[in-house]
């Protein structure tokens, strides 16, 4: 049984990217956290609002059968403007508390600029130095994040790990509904005919109903 996390720039961005690994996963015993990392703006968004999305995301990780959900207060969406070796020494301490093995990140070319940092501070808290127990990484792609980042070789979300999620597909969709905020209709990418969808054609690429893609950044044997 493996200790896995999942770390999310924001609220929704762990059920976009990974909603039918968690499930799955989970499900088969194995220990799934998610970390998200920041609350939006005071600016913009009062304590009730957070408290708001905060329950959204616990009641969708409840449907996904999430071990434990965890929140940092890093202020989105300027991460750009925190130090982000703080940010890393945040994850690191998680990482090494709850012993992961198994880690999963937003894809660093993400055209939001949260996801960048949070995948490089993510990168940097599981170095494999000190007895790391961390194995493998991976990166997720994230529906309004990722398909519209600028259209560079090395932005581009190139998946190479394919996970089979019919069956959890429906835990996905479930889980998505929770974040009554965010869910949109269609063809809005945030929409749930669009998630299913990209579930439908990285799945067709590989020769299943529905998966979930995936790029390899290091594993260890």
């Amino acid at each position: 049984m493996k200790k896995i996390l999942v770390i999310a720039p924001h609220p929704d961005d762990e059920v976009l990217g990974c909603g039918g690994i968690i499930k799955k996963y989970a499900a088969a015993g194995n220990s799934v956290y998610v970390l998200i990392v920041t609350r939006g703006t005071p600016k913009l968004y009062s304590d009730e609002k957070i408290k708001n999305v905060r329950n959204e995301a616990k009641r969708a990780h409840e449907i996904l059968e999430v071990k434990e959900t965890l929140f940092f207060d890093f202020i989105a969406p300027d991460l750009d403007i925190t130090s982000r070796a703080e940010i890393s020494r945040a994850i690191a301490k998680v990482i090494q508390e709850l012993q992961i093995e198994e880690l999963y990140l937003p894809h660093r070319g993400d055209i939001h600029h949260d996801h960048g940092i949070v995948f490089h501070a993510g990168l940097v808290a599981a170095r494999p130095v000190n007895n790391s127990t961390v194995k493998r990484i991976f990166t997720y792609e994230t529906l309004s994040e990722t398909e519209w980042a600028a259209p560079f070789s090395d932005d581009a979300f190139i998946p190479n790990h394919f996970v089979n999620i019919e069956a959890q597909m429906k835990s996905k969709l479930d889980a998505m509904i929770c974040f009554g905020t965010q869910v949109k209709s269609f063809p809005s990418t945030r929409s749930l005919e669009t998630i299913e969808a990209l579930a439908k054609y990285r799945g067709a690429t590989v020769g299943f109903a529905r998966a979930e893609a995936f790029m390899v950044i290091r594993t260890i044997e």
